[in-house]
């Protein structure tokens, strides 16, 4: 892509799948609210968004088209539910070169060791993503290490959702959040990162209001790398003293350095597809900050390229 920055090519490390499957799950507490002859068709209407068919090759074929015209090169698909995987696994296959997948576990459940070892090993998908919040454990739990071993083995990508955690769609919907921050904090990472030095971890949206946490965590871990992606609005809004988009790049600069940091944008949805706001924010910043041309590479798109395809 071409950029004020440069021309290099674009790996955007956040994006949600959102499959039928992924609906499909939402949908299910609330579904007697909804008419009964398609109340998926009328959850989507209440959204204002495009509900994708059952078909994931089909939506990855609309991400593909989506991609092509703002000329991002590839993406990190995230499986957004326990399940989704199938999906998440077919729109690789079918785009390998544009597409690596991450699918989400809940460690909490029977046979997860299982579906680590399945999806990295029989779906061929490039890492793991865990919500401790959203599933109620600690990173630093030690029923997660046969997890990391399994992980750490396959050379896997390991996704971790630290901080403040909303779900937009779900709130939309009025479905009540049971998310236990108690498990939200940066800091649980610092056990596993240590003892699995071997895996590379992706924490998002620069911790998500434990900024300080995170920086403690990334000068004490060279395996840890910050994500960049959403607007990053938890910034402005729910710490003591509010930092700015160029706050947050230029201390997590200081301390991860160019080649630890993941551009992201956390899209998600159609018909807004992925978020070029986001990305020409984020550029703008390097070009304020005078982030040097090899620099922005390795950040946009260099730096997981490296991790992936080195796996």
């Amino acid at each position: 892509m071409k950029t004020p920055l440069g021309e290099f090519p674009v790996f955007d490390a956040h994006v949600h799948f959102f499959s039928a499957r992924f609906f499909q799950k939402l949908i299910d507490p609330i579904r007697d609210r909804y008419a009964p002859e398609d109340p998926y068709v009328a959850m989507g209407q209440q959204l204002g968004i495009e509900l994708p068919e059952g078909d994931p090759e089909r939506l990855a074929g609309r991400w593909v088209t989506e991609l092509d015209k703002h000329g991002v090169d590839r993406a990190l698909l995230l499986a957004s539910a326990p399940g989704e995987d199938e999906g998440v696994a077919a729109a690789v296959a079918a785009h390998p070169k544009r597409f690596n997948g991450l699918f989400m576990v809940d460690p909490t459940q029977p046979g997860a060791e299982d579906r680590v070892r399945h999806g990295l090993g029989d779906l061929r998908l490039s890492g793991i993503a865990l919500f401790p919040a959203m599933h109620h454990f600690s990173a630093a739990d030690d029923s997660l290490m046969p997890i990391y071993h399994t992980c750490a083995t396959r050379s896997a990508l390991v996704f971790v959702h630290f901080g403040h955690l909303k779900i937009a769609l779900r709130d939309r919907l009025g479905i009540a959040s049971k998310f236990d921050m108690r498990f939200a904090n940066p800091l649980d990472l610092h056990r596993p990162a240590k003892e699995f030095p071997m895996i590379n971890f992706q924490i998002p949206h620069f911790g998500c209001g434990f900024f300080r946490e995170l920086l403690m965590l990334g000068d004490m871990c060279g395996n840890v790398y910050v994500d960049t992606s959403s607007s990053n609005a938890w910034a402005q809004r729910l710490i003591e003293h509010p930092l700015t988009l160029r706050d947050l790049f230029e201390r997590s600069l200081a301390v991860f350095g160019r080649s630890r940091i993941l551009f992201g944008t956390d899209s998600g949805v159609f018909p807004r597809g992925w978020r070029a706001d986001i990305f020409r924010d984020q550029v703008q910043v390097l070009q304020d900050l005078k982030v040097p041309a090899t620099s922005a590479a390795d950040i946009l798109g260099g730096n997981l390229s490296h991790l992936l395809d080195q796996s």
